[in-house]
């Protein structure tokens, strides 16, 4: 052996001298990664003809190894790390020859790329990056942020430490529109430090909470680095579990884990909301403590600007809360008492297939026995006597067709156990009534005769719709139904959203805001996957920029503003009535229905084409889509060269001399932690994007074939990035600081500043680790 070193172990250190050697020659990383495998490979292959690395393998034909084999050890459970002492064999990394080895490269890498990059069934997926990306750099050169941190100071200035605190909302803010560290950090150091340090701000406390507000879009959803971990981590996960379940005899995952072995990027969205918010909050709070301790390095600033009128406490108390409390209180509590709720009446052809056992008992003794190793005894005992059950009651009752009579008996039960008032519109109308009552706290002297007519006609909508409409009303007649006091609350809208933005602080805050909420309500809720949330992200962002600079311009936006209600009125229509007029038979409302939802989309389209004119025209498109091209082409450019160099370190058993060692300790803790700090130290030298798609899929199958939560591996694995990309010396997020911080502004302070806020990050991954229960809750409650 070479310096003592097994020839698989020296292959790692040329792989990743190579890969190191790379970035550090100033080459493309994108480009630098593939370089590094190729070259990698061609050293390797010519140690390897030369005799020289040579592997130390188990001896599988010997009496010890068959000794373990007879004592039920399992094969893939053998190695050198757990039985040092097994007899070893000398054997060439490449057993079958480099020239296999590269054979078997080539055929795998076209795989690859056809299935990760070009048809594969996660290219729907890394569609959201683009989308993600381009929305990203719309509002950061919109100025939007520049609005945001503005109106924030505002805000929270004369707070002590507000300036700090209003850079960390902004910080959440950009991170759940854009998901791109490097652009936040350079946004938020370019905009709010002159301004900090110019109102007599701490240097260090400036530049620390710039650079750790930045990297909240590492797991505030919509996250990148999320939508990324997230293709790769239902791979993981299942492939993983799968082999788990064959390692503990059962047939498959489903069998072992009694669930479906998936997790999603949507499901990661909801498990990554809670402790992105918790980290804000962690931000805030050590910010204004800060203040507190140290007045004279975080003063209170006040700035100048409107904010609407002077209200009085009662006032603010009456319609700031007590209204949103009796409407969002009102409407959960009729929800409860089924007043409010789902009129789904679809009358079912077919009945639901019968229940079966919590976990299937059908299984061979050894997976048995795993089964009840992992679910417990008194799980296991309850599964036996659901199946019991069932067997006696003859079996698990399939699914037939219903009879007329039962299909009848079956509609008539829906429609009796519908709600009067369906969810969708009684959240519609709860809407307008809190845009009503927030115009008329904010503006108590102004005439609020078309406020009350408003609110009159979502008090009568709703009355209507318990009086008149019924489950069988189609939408059509609805709509008819309720027209009158439907425009009785749009015209009270109208008006107080005119009051509404008047207040400089909901003007800048709303759209964005509506956006977010747009794109992660749709994502978080289940309604669509990351894709075209994240293209309708994308185009509201164009509308909103364009709406922008034609305000700047001081010309009309209402082109802008009629194509975002157009694409409201063509989701609303898709949602209430069938647009599928390819049917033989299509009644006059849904051809009616059709026509609106056709004319609305062209109109959209047409606002969509003039904002991106508009854009063009100030000479705001084109960098945009510059940048947006290249930040992509630098992921999917990654990408493949994170395949070759993959495929590198498999060929010659680097991958699966790793995973035994991984799997040596006997502590799935241990395994985590190692794993987690490796992360950490690799954050330093590599960007997020090498440590995905180089370093996960090598360690991925002993992570996620465990009993730890896939979700909460994963904001583990995000946040760990996150703490990574701050500490210094080498944290990305500091070199971004550091390129447009003034020179008054020393590495020292960088360096000073930042150290709380990672030692913040360690403190919310220990809380974390030891209450994974905030990742999970959300997941739990939504569903998917």
């Amino acid at each position: 052996m070479l310096f003592g070193l097994d020839g698989v172990e020296i292959g790692l250190i040329i792989v990743f001298l190579c890969l190191f050697g790379g970035i550090l020659s100033g080459f493309p990383v994108a480009f630098a990664i593939g370089g590094a495998g190729i070259i990698s490979f061609g050293i390797i292959a010519a140690l390897d003809s030369a005799g020289i690395l040579i592997h130390q393998a188990i001896d599988t034909a010997s009496p010890l190894y068959n000794d373990l084999l007879s004592q039920g050890v399992k094969a893939d459970t053998i190695s050198t790390f757990r039985y040092p002492d097994l007899p070893r064999i000398a054997e060439p990394i490449f057993a079958s020859g480099w020239e296999t080895a590269m054979d078997r490269n080539l055929s795998f890498i076209v795989n690859r790329m056809n299935e990760r990059v070009l048809a594969g069934q996660s290219i729907e997926t890394l569609l959201a990056v683009l989308m993600f990306v381009l929305m990203g750099i719309t509002l950061e050169r919109s100025k939007i942020a520049n609005d945001l941190l503005t109106t924030m100071a505002r805000v929270f200035g004369p707070l002590p430490g507000g300036l700090a605190v209003s850079v960390v909302v902004v910080g959440a803010f950009l991170a759940a529109s854009t998901g791109i560290v490097g652009a936040t950090v350079v946004t938020m150091g370019l905009l709010s430090l002159p301004t900090m340090l110019r109102h007599n701000y701490s240097p260090e406390l400036a530049t620390g909470v710039i650079a750790a507000s930045g990297t909240l879009g590492q797991i505030i959803p919509p996250s990148i680095v999320i939508v990324l971990l997230g293709t790769l981590a239902g791979d993981l996960y299942s492939s993983a579990q799968e082999a788990r379940a064959q390692v503990a005899g059962c047939t498959d995952a489903l069998t072992y884990l009694g669930e479906p072995a998936v997790v999603s990027v949507g499901t990661l969205f909801q498990a990554a909301l809670v402790p992105g918010i918790m980290l804000a909050l962690l931000y805030g709070l050590y910010a204004f403590g800060y203040a507190m301790f140290n007045p004279s390095k975080a003063p209170a600033v006040q700035f100048s600007g409107t904010a609407g009128e002077t209200t009085t406490r009662n006032e603010k108390l009456t319609w700031y809360l007590a209204a949103p409390i009796v409407l969002i209180g009102g409407l959960i509590a009729l929800n409860s008492f089924n007043v409010v709720g789902s009129q789904n009446i679809v009358a079912n052809t077919f009945t639901d297939i019968g229940e079966s056992a919590s976990l299937r008992t059908n299984v061979g003794e050894e997976c048995k026995v795993s089964m009840i190793e992992l679910h417990g005894q008194a799980a296991w005992d309850a599964a036996m006597i659901e199946a019991e059950k069932i067997e006696s009651e003859g079996g698990v009752q399939q699914s037939r067709k219903l009879t007329d009579e039962e299909r009848v008996a079956d509609f008539q039960a829906q429609v009796d156990a519908a709600a009067p008032i369906g969810t969708g519109l009684a959240i519609g109308f709860v809407l307008l009534a809190l845009v009503m009552t927030t115009a008329r706290g904010m503006a108590p002297t102004a005439d609020h005769k078309a406020t009350y007519i408003g609110l009159t006609g979502v008090v009568l909508a709703l009355l209507f719709d318990i009086l008149f409409v019924s489950p069988t009303t189609t939408s059509g007649q609805m709509f008819l139904i309720i027209a009158i006091p439907l425009g009785l609350a749009l015209y009270g809208a109208k008006y107080c959203t005119q009051i509404l933005g008047k207040n400089e602080i909901l003007r800048v805050v709303f759209p964005p805001l509506v956006l977010i909420v747009a794109v992660l309500g749709s994502i978080l809720g289940g309604i669509t996957n990351p894709t075209p949330a994240a293209a309708l992200g994308a185009g509201g962002a164009i509308l909103l920029a364009a709406y922008r600079k034609l305000q700047e311009e001081q010309k009309s936006g209402k082109v802008v503003l009629q194509a975002s209600f157009a694409i409201v009125i063509m989701i609303l229509v898709g949602i209430n009535f069938d647009l599928r007029i390819n049917q033989a038979d299509v009644s006059f409302e849904n051809w009616v229905a059709f026509i609106v939802a056709y004319g609305s989309y062209l109109f959209a389209m047409f606002g969509l084409i003039y904002s991106c004119w508009v854009l063009f025209r100030n000479a705001v498109l084109p960098p945009i889509v510059r940048e947006t091209a290249k930040v992509t082409s630098m992921v999917f450019t990654i990408l493949i060269g994170s395949q070759i160099l993959n495929l590198v370190v498999i060929s010659f058993g680097g991958e699966h001399y790793i995973q035994q060692f991984l799997r040596s300790f006997d502590n799935e803790f241990t395994v985590f932690l190692i794993v987690m700090l490796v992360l950490f130290f690799l954050g330093f030298v590599l960007d997020f994007l090498e440590i995905i798609y180089i370093v996960i899929p090598i360690v991925g199958p002993v992570i996620y074939g465990g009993t730890f939560d896939p979700k909460w591996v994963t904001i583990m694995i995000a946040v760990n990035l996150q703490t990574s990309f701050l500490t210094p010396p080498f944290g990305f997020a500091l070199f971004y600081l550091r390129g447009v911080a003034p020179s008054s502004v020393t590495t020292r302070h960088i360096y000073r500043g930042i150290l709380p806020f990672v030692l913040i990050q360690v403190l919310g991954l220990a809380i974390l680790w030891f209450f994974p229960s905030i990742v999970t809750i959300l997941p739990a409650l939504i569903g998917n």
